[in-house]
Parts: C-alpha cells; structure tokens; sequence
C-alpha cells in the first residue's frame, strides 16, 4: 500500500513543528526518516499513526485520507510501534499479540479461529512462539521488540510504521528487528537514529532538518558528507560494506575552522 504525505505540518502552542513535509513510501518498501534529534522525525510519524492531527496537509493511504477514515479502519490497513510503546500491566505475550486482532472483532470482542490463526502466525513468524506463556515485562528488549512486531503482524496491516525501533537494543537485536521488518513485505516507514542501520536497511531516506525536509533520495545518494557536515555538523567519511555495498560511515567531529 502506498503512503502520501502532502504539504504536512504540525504547530503547536504557537511554534511551528514541521513545515511542508511531502513525501512517499511505495508499496512494499522501506522508507527511512533521519535527521538530528528535534529535528520532527517522531512528530510526522505521529500524524501517520493518527496521535497528532496535522494543522495543515494530509496522510494517505493508497489514496484514501487518513484522517477521514474511523479509527477501526485505519487500524485494519497500518499498525504503528511508537517510541514509547511498552505495557504497565505484565500481560502475556499470547494476551499482547492477541490485542493486534482488535480492529478485526466486533463489539461483542469474539475470537475466531481466523483471530487465532493470525496470532499463531505472527509469533512464529517473529520467531517468538516460545515466549507465548510468558509476562511481557519479564522479556528482554530484544525479545519485546519481537513481540511488538508480532502484534502489529497479527493486526494484519499493509503499513507499518516504527519510531526509533531499534533503541536501546544491542547490535544484534538491532540487526534481527530491522532485518525482521524489511523482510515482512510492508510498506515500511520508520524513523531511525542509527546511519548506517538505515543506510543498509532503507530502500529510500528522506533527512528532516528543523523541521523542513531537505533531502531524499536512496541512501547512497543521500549520506554525502557535505550533507552530513552540514545537518549533523560531524566529518564523515564513506566507505561501502564489504558484503551489501551500501554506504557505511567514519564519523570525526567538524573542526571549525
């Protein structure tokens, strides 16, 4: 499924968020939001994943406006994994992934077989079948994160939308999650702090900088050190991944001359 953004922006309490944010994620690609922290990443995320309304410009969904849509419809065509997107309460793993069928229950909340076919699914899928019976909060970050991904693969969605997904995960779990979501065959749109995760793992980047896009493109066009100078203020040198190719980078601090 296609996602639009066009001409979005968010003010808030008089100060203006992001300005005239436009861009695309095609059908089944992975779609990387980078830029320095404040930067609005999170704030445009928000708008797709309907917790902000924007103040002007809209989202949509293989054509259809995000926000014209009911909660229970949107729901059924993309699922988010927020920042902050951890339970107080220790459900299960089974009880986590099982609230991923909710925009797919009527009222009376009945679970089919298909409800429980697509759960059963999802945990095999993410490689978590074994943690079913388990309390969430007794899991790792790793193994939260699969879970996580498998609620939103039970939602059955053709969107998936990640805020910062691989924070706080060491090295290989950061690998397994995004190796996980580019192999889900969503349209995925994510904003990630790491380079050279999102160069290695997006198929296309869009830089947000105060607010206002200011470049996109496939990361190896994206990632010049010009770019990188000038919107994180950092030297980066470029070198390609001895197995992908994709760009990886050195980073030194800017010397102010």
């Amino acid at each position: 499924m296609q996602v639009d953004i066009e001409d979005l922006s968010v003010g808030i309490a008089g100060a203006r968020l992001v300005e005239d944010i436009a861009l695309r994620a095609d059908s089944g690609r992975f779609v990387g939001l980078v830029g320095p922290n404040g930067s609005g990443k999170s704030t445009v995320l928000r708008c797709v994943y309907r917790a902000l309304r924007p103040t002007a410009g809209r989202v949509l969904l293989a054509g259809d406006d995000l926000h014209g849509m009911t909660a229970r419809e949107s729901a059924r065509r993309l699922a988010a994994l927020p920042q902050e997107s951890g339970s107080e309460f220790d459900f299960t793993v089974a009880e986590v992934v099982a609230m991923g069928r909710l925009p797919h229950q009527g009222a009376a909340g009945r679970v089919t077989a298909a409800d429980t076919e697509a759960c059963a699914a999802a945990l095999a899928r993410t490689g978590a079948a074994h943690l079913a019976g388990r309390g969430f909060l007794t899991l790792s970050g790793g193994e939260k994160q699969r879970v996580l991904i498998a609620r939103a693969l039970a939602q059955q969605p053709e969107v998936l939308v990640l805020d910062e997904p691989t924070n706080h995960l060491d090295i290989a779990q950061q690998l397994e999650v995004l190796s996980l979501v580019r192999s889900s065959g969503l349209t995925v749109l994510a904003a990630l702090h790491d380079l050279n995760l999102a160069a290695t793992h997006c198929d296309v980047l869009y830089v947000i900088a105060g607010g206002r896009i200011v470049a996109a493109g496939p990361p190896h066009d994206v990632l010049s050190a010009e770019l990188l100078a000038d919107v994180f203020g950092v030297r980066a040198h470029r070198v390609p991944h001895p197995v992908t190719g994709a760009p990886q980078l050195l980073f030194d601090r800017l010397t102010v001359q």
